[in-house]
């Protein structure tokens, strides 16, 4: 059963930069497009990146641009999402889904557990 692994969360201040990894066991990861999704305490999950799966294609969340990349590995089955100038509002539990291209989380029907990343100012 395929699985996903998410890693590279942590406590940051504002301002400084973090690299998620989305690691998948399969090889049919790489006909799929992955998401990057995270929620808040409190909140919705909220669509954050995605890529196609040819890593050609990528969208991302308003708030989010210009300070993450999101970018995908095939030959490793990994998905990387580097955030940059962080904030504090980026703070949130991060999951990385597979699935069909696009922003709503319906879209994905694997999960990983998530990686807890938080902004202090």
């Amino acid at each position: 059963q395929e699985q996903l692994v998410e890693s590279g969360g942590g406590l940051v201040l504002t301002g400084d930069s973090l690299r998620l990894s989305c690691a998948a066991s399969e090889h049919t990861f790489s006909m799929k497009a992955v998401g990057w999704f995270r929620q808040a305490p409190g909140k919705e999950r909220e669509f954050v990146a995605v890529i196609s799966a040819g890593g050609t294609i990528t969208s991302y969340r308003e708030s989010v641009k210009g300070r993450f990349t999101i970018s995908r590995d095939n030959a490793k089955n990994t998905v990387i999402l580097q955030m940059t100038n962080l904030k504090s509002e980026d703070t949130a539990h991060y999951y990385c889904a597979v699935g069909r291209f696009g922003t709503d989380y319906n879209l994905f029907q694997l999960w990983g557990q998530g990686t807890q990343v938080t902004v202090s100012s």
